[in-house]
């Protein structure tokens, strides 16, 4: 075997195995060795933070989408961080006092980290459920995530994002995208923990939340894996579930880059996921380390195989033409091949996100936290929702 092929053969192989083998394997051992969670019907106290920037947009229907939650008034405060927002933001949630909502104003933008590092040692009660300004929150779900804390492993809960049903095929294949990554990673729970949460909504043990470093770009893998390095469970329910609107490929793409890049600093302030202390190292490498290398494999296969022999040479530059040519083609195709098309230019936009990631970790994150451009919907409209997991 020439080094073409084999730097080739292991480009796309390692490529397949993130895609396909790994969600595979996942599979058959969240069937045969997944650990049930322990839950009780014990309402503990519950101190709601939500860190916002110039939130006009949703505040209003955030706060009482949070106070109209089936539970009990008394074992609930709600805490709204404002990182230095400029529009009405802080009025409005003036306008909630008489409700109990507690205002902590920063008065300046420092990034959510910092936002979050005054509303946690603000809270007051047992367990915190942190939750992002634009997402609605389905009433029965906190008692749902709170059940689950009877267990004495479990230190972080997450709900389920659901995706509202797309316009156009851009934003059906990115609910798609989120769908497969939802999958994988209830089944990681299920095995054991996952390496973060769903960082719009997820509650967790008061007495295992630690300050977030200046300039973290993701808290809601930051706070979760320091539960997890001690000994904790990170877990999703379901069943407690919040709404979104859906973004477009082209909002998608910033927001991607800022996650990948969140996930190359995470490795860097957590060494030890890499290490025989990551009791879920065959996960990590495989999904998210994974992930991350990915575009690297796929960029090293193209390069070998200009230098592999014929016939597979040609083979394999018709292959990459056709998948690469689809995407980039898809502006400009009519309706059908356009649908058929967009999975791929999905694909290919994502993997050049990946590569962008690298560079955004050197991004300050006061510029990276920006409000996501979305329509807003109507909160009614029940049936154009879709899940955001299988």
């Amino acid at each position: 075997m020439t080094l073409a092929l084999a730097v080739f053969l292991a480009g796309v192989l390692f490529a397949a195995y993130v895609l396909a083998g790994y969600p595979l394997l996942l599979g058959w051992l969240a069937k045969h060795y997944a650990k049930p969670v322990k839950r009780d019907s014990t309402l503990r106290s519950v101190s709601v933070v939500i860190a916002v920037r110039d939130g006009e947009r949703w505040i209003e229907r955030k706060l009482q989408s949070v106070l109209a939650l089936d539970y009990p008034r008394e074992l609930l405060e709600v805490i709204v961080v404002s990182d230095g927002s400029r529009d009405r933001t802080e009025e409005i949630v003036r306008g909630f006092a008489e409700n109990g909502v507690r205002l902590i104003s920063s008065g300046e933008s420092a990034g959510k980290a910092a936002a979050l590092n005054l509303g946690i040692p603000a809270a007051r009660n047992e367990i915190l459920l942190l939750t992002d300004v634009r997402q609605d929150l389905d009433p029965p779900g906190l008692r749902k995530l709170i059940a689950c804390f009877g267990d004495p492993q479990v230190g972080v809960v997450s709900g389920d994002l659901i995706i509202r049903r797309g316009s156009d095929t851009g934003e059906r294949d990115v609910g798609m995208y989120r769908r497969y990554e939802s999958w994988i990673r209830a089944r990681v729970s299920a095995i054991d923990s996952m390496f973060g949460a769903t960082g719009a909504y997820y509650t967790m043990r008061r007495e295992l939340a630690v300050m977030v470093p200046a300039g973290t770009i993701l808290d809601d893998m930051y706070l979760p894996l320091a539960a997890f390095f001690r000994g904790y469970r990170a877990i999703i329910e379901p069943e407690a579930l919040a709404f979104d609107d859906p973004s477009a490929l082209d909002a998608e793409f910033p927001r991607k880059v800022r996650t990948l890049a969140g996930n190359w600093q995470i490795l860097a302030r957590y060494p030890a996921l890499l290490s025989p202390r990551n009791r879920m190292l065959l996960h990590f490498v495989s999904h998210k380390f994974g992930r991350l290398l990915m575009p690297y494999g796929l960029l090293a296969a193209a390069i070998a195989s200009f230098w592999l022999r014929t016939p597979l040479r040609e083979i394999a530059w018709l292959g990459q033409a056709l998948f690469y040519g689809l995407a980039l083609a898809h502006p400009l195709l009519p309706g059908g091949l356009k649908r058929i098309a967009s999975p791929f230019r999905t694909f290919v936009v994502l993997m050049l996100a990946d590569l962008c990631a690298p560079v955004f970790v050197f991004v300050p994150t006061a510029r990276l936290w920006k409000p996501t451009q979305l329509p807003l919907s109507d909160a009614a409209d029940e049936p154009k929702r879709v899940h955001s997991r299988q």
